[in-house]
């Protein structure tokens, strides 16, 4: 891990299973960070005798055959992009160096308040001993972006031989943070989807994850959070045990790509502004008990706390809201997801679908039920996926073969598991449906019956565009590919080079569409009443206590964050340009949340 600084103030954060598999072999060498996601065992294995090809590296393909070949393959596979990553970068250099035209570009490319664009500027303006004084200045200043990994933490099903559970190790997301534990990279872990206790204890067993003589940590770990409580409870958890949280990467809860979690309300600018106000808080609780863990396990201790960073992600669209991030909540970056889908330099997307994405409009993002984990799910109209599934169930063959079973979490039916996309669980609820049928209304039946069929086999769809940009053969049942960008996307409307990006994200070009684009503090608000407003849709007919206490306290929380973002506007100069329309905006989405009724227990 560099201990230069980051060269850019944005990431790219982990997409779908296959949409940044290998973003780091396309970025890496420009400083550009991103992150891989390493659950999906057989797309990694392809993906490594893919690259192992096309650069001409020795390839031992890894068999299910062979002893903890899932850890073995992540492992392989991250070796793998690290020395590609390293070759890259140390050729990119010698092209700054002996090319004018590149080094033009690459400097257009950086942050407008960079202090290495400044420098390289004044090495040109010089002239003097160019060709040397560049080397010598790129060799001390410049460092590849990181190799970052993401476990989705509740991916974690148990694995059998036969009729046999294998040890809690073997675990998929026990053996993908083994693989990345025993890699090469000097990198971080991003662990997302909520705390997984047992999985977090599984880190004590890695040196890596420990300071060193010289206060350094080999390998990092960092949270995607939704909330400062939850930062310091799972902060507090790691720290009891001897390990740092490096960074908190903190995601607006609907406005984001992939599962969406509504945060009870709570909108980011106030989130961002708890963790601002009480950074040194969480620093400190967690210091004093890490310092604790490690004194009784005898290892190093640090006697001042180690670096921690606030970075937050989620539906940014113009520079003037990534500096409003950066400067006022004083995060350390901010991530670019979706928008970098339309960048083939950055991502592994097909055509086709890559071409759904233009076109799509804003009506065509929607919240979906499709994921088998129960959560909700972001999702585009008119995906391949969407037509393969709807015609098995026209032909009623609902659900899917589900050939990678890491989904396959529900022990409804066995220990074993089972994924409710699958063919097999989805029969066996449908045979339960039908028992029932003369209870129940038409419209009961059927609202039931779209509740099982509309899961989506997100192991395979997340997985294909990959296969299908490569032209990498698809075995088994066709599943077509599932996308699930941030509804932020709509506003992005052609496909664009990875330089036109990095430039539109640092103001010095735009890439957005003609469509007017709300701010992303309003775009996130208008999310938030209509997921409110859906949950009372959803509940009014037969609502409990619990529920209306959620919803009143959801409500309740949304009014804390329109207020909040009144007074920060009125008290502020950001957003100048559409301040009076923001102001507008806010008032209206207050009085319809006041006029918004949560429905009460009927009184028998």
């Amino acid at each position: 891990m560099t201990t230069k600084k980051p060269i850019h103030t944005f990431h790219i954060p982990v997409m779908g299973l296959a949409y940044t598999i290998d973003s780091p072999i396309r970025v890496a060498q420009y400083g550009i960070s991103s992150v891989v996601s390493i659950i999906d065992d057989d797309l990694i294995e392809r993906m490594n005798a893919f690259y192992s090809e096309k650069f001409k590296m020795p390839y031992q393909e890894i068999t299910e055959k062979i002893h903890d070949y899932r850890a073995e393959r992540v492992t392989s596979y991250l070796n793998l992009m690290d020395t590609i990553v390293k070759e890259k970068f140390e050729k990119f250099k010698v092209e700054l160096a002996e090319s004018k035209q590149a080094l033009d570009n690459y400097i257009a490319m950086l942050p407008n308040k960079s202090e290495i664009k400044k420098g390289l500027q004044n090495l040109i303006d010089d002239g003097v001993a160019f060709k040397d004084n560049i080397k010598s200045y790129l060799e001390n200043n410049l460092s590849p972006g990181e190799i970052d990994v993401n476990i989705m933490t509740k991916v974690d099903k148990d694995n059998f031989i036969k009729d046999e559970q294998l040890p809690v190790e073997f675990n998929d997301a026990h053996a993908s943070l083994r693989g990345f534990a025993n890699s090469n990279l000097s990198s971080s872990v991003v662990l997302s989807a909520g705390m997984n206790p047992r999985l977090y204890a599984y880190f004590e067993n890695f040196p890596v994850f420990y300071p060193d003589a010289n206060n350094t940590l080999q390998k990092k770990i960092i949270l995607k959070v939704s909330d400062f409580r939850s930062a310091m409870i799972q902060g507090n958890f790691l720290a009891k045990k001897g390990l740092w949280v490096s960074e908190y990467r903190i995601e607006s809860g609907l406005n984001c790509g992939g599962h969406a979690f509504a945060t009870d309300g709570y909108l980011l600018g106030p989130i961002l502004e708890e963790f601002k106000q009480k950074k040194e808080q969480l620093i400190q609780s967690a210091h004093e008990l890490m310092v604790k863990s490690l004194e009784i396990k005898g290892l190093h201790v640090p006697e001042t706390p180690l670096e921690l960073k606030i970075t937050v992600q989620g539906g940014v669209g113009t520079a003037e809201e990534h500096d409003f991030l950066l400067e006022h909540y004083q995060v350390d970056s901010v991530g670019w997801g979706s928008p970098f889908l339309l960048v083939p330099e950055a991502t592994s997307v097909d055509a086709a679908t890559r071409t759904l994405l233009e076109k799509a409009k804003e009506d065509d993002f929607y919240l979906s039920h499709i994921s088998p984990l129960g959560i909700p799910f972001n999702a585009v109209k008119g995906t391949t996926n969407e037509f393969f599934k709807q015609k098995r169930i026209e032909e009623d063959k609902a659900g899917s073969s589900c050939p990678k079973k890491f989904l396959a979490l529900s022990k409804e039916y066995g220990p074993k598991g089972m994924c409710p996309a699958s063919k097999k669980y989805q029969d066996l609820k449908l045979e339960e449906l039908d028992a029932i049928k003369d209870s129940l209304s038409k419209d009961s039946f059927d609202k039931k019956k779209n509740s099982i069929t509309e899961k989506s086999c997100l192991c395979v769809g997340l997985a294909n565009a990959s296969y299908l940009e490569n032209n990498i053969k698809i075995k088994g049942q066709s599943q077509g590919v599932v996308i699930c960008p941030g509804p932020n996307l709509a506003y992005f409307d052609k496909e664009v080079s990875l330089s036109d990006m990095v430039k539109h994200i640092y103001g010095n070009a735009s890439v957005l569409g003609n469509k007017d684009r709300p701010n992303v503090i309003i775009n996130e608000l208008k999310m938030y009443m209509d997921y409110l407003k859906n949950e009372i849709n959803e509940f009014s007919e037969q609502i409990t206590a619990p529920q209306v206490k959620k919803l009143k306290a959801f409500k309740s929380n949304l009014n804390e964050g329109i207020e909040y973002y009144q007074s920060l506007i009125a008290s502020n100069t950001w957003f100048e340009k559409s301040k009076q329309n923001i102001e507008n905006q806010l008032n209206n989405y207050k009085k319809e949340l006041f006029e918004l009724s949560i429905p009460e227990l009927a009184v028998v």
